[in-house]
């Protein structure tokens, strides 16, 4: 008889889990080994009360001599405690005209620089600190001196939506609620410099017949939004009215098939909701308008054109962060004196114009 050849044992794979995670032929049920709790996933913070959060605000609003305002872009909640509520025009002018102490700015960083220059002695909070803005940070202060060494004897006009440095090497500033009448307001013989906004530049451009030097900037959510979307919520909607922000990328596309069409600033957009017969309204802008519309103008529909188009800047502000601030008078935006003063000279050109 013939021996087999030796073949050695297969050896057992080596593991640190229990013999019990191996499953049984006989069918005992597995038991699966101990785990570690991962302590950063854990929800450790009771969640807030918004009653309270609320009823804290009421409280510290008093006590604090304090106003909120609000851009239309915030989150509903926020509006909803606001004592103001509107667009970059409105919001400086009620930042120039209020006697509170405190002003609470639930909006982006430039928005509070733009009430701590109109408003040197008072206290102007920024909830979140992170609040910045995409399009503001598309151009630089030393960028636009640049600029203005490339063409002597321009006339530098600004978009509201940058930073305080920008502002004080621009000539005048604006919105898009006024950009037209601000360009409209110049020297017909001088050239124009129109920074940041590319989207608006080419607005003021169809409006006025005006040529202009335009920075290549652009709003980050707006120039996201594509024809497409506004195309596909046209057949979902064929009866709405479209209301179409000037900041928007496919601006340009849309007015092509439809050249009669009007755009609106946010308060433009109120404004002709409340005037138009129409029910439906498409709303091509950033999200939080609709809860502006839908406040001022009850019984319409409003439709936004995309739920992305929301900006997580705006939406850094909180209710809860507006209850810190007011309690620890912090995060605080001051700008520096030299800054300030030469900066307050577009914004109140901006402000006597309209």
């Amino acid at each position: 008889m013939t021996d087999l050849p030796h073949t050695a044992p297969t050896p057992r794979p080596v593991t640190d889990r229990p013999v019990t995670d191996r499953p049984d032929p006989a069918g005992t049920p597995v038991v699966p080994r101990p785990q570690t709790p991962n302590r950063d996933l854990l929800q450790l913070e009771v969640l807030p009360d918004e009653s309270q959060i609320r009823a804290d605000i009421e409280r510290l609003r008093k006590e604090k001599n304090a106003v909120i305002i609000a851009h239309n872009y915030q989150r509903p909640e926020v509006q909803g405690i606001a004592d103001y509520v509107g667009d970059s025009l409105g919001l400086s002018r009620q930042a120039a005209k209020t006697d509170a102490d405190v002003i609470v700015f639930a909006g982006v960083h430039f928005m509070a620089e733009t009430a701590a220059i109109l408003n040197p002695d008072k206290t102007v909070l920024l909830p979140d600190l992170r609040a910045g803005c995409s399009l503001a940070d598309t151009v630089t202060a030393q960028g636009i001196r640049d600029w203005k060494t490339q063409n002597p004897g321009g006339l530098v006009v600004t978009y509201v939506n940058t930073t305080a440095d920008v502002k004080a090497e621009s000539d005048y500033c604006c919105t898009s609620g006024n950009a037209v009448q601000i360009v409209q307001n110049l020297p017909a013989d001088v050239p124009v410099l129109f920074a940041p906004d590319r989207f608006l530049a080419a607005h003021v451009i169809r409006e006025t017949g005006r040529a202009m030097d335009v920075w290549d900037g652009a709003c980050h959510v707006h120039e996201a939004i594509r024809p497409e979307d506004v195309q596909d919520q046209q057949a979902a909607y064929p009866d709405a009215e479209l209301l179409i922000h000037p900041e928007c990328g496919c601006s340009t596309k849309i007015l092509g098939a439809l050249p009669e069409l009007q755009l609106y600033s946010t308060e433009g957009m109120v404004h002709r909701a409340r005037e138009s017969a129409a029910q439906e309204f498409i709303v091509v802008t950033e999200t939080g308008m609709v809860t502006r519309l839908e406040h001022d103008v009850p019984g319409k529909t409003f439709i936004p054109v995309s739920r992305t188009a929301c900006c997580e800047y705006m939406k850094m502000i909180t209710l809860e962060n507006i209850r810190d601030a007011l309690e620890n008078l912090q995060p605080r935006v001051t700008v520096p004196a030299d800054i300030r003063e030469k900066a307050l000279v577009p914004i109140e050109r901006m402000l006597a114009i309209g």
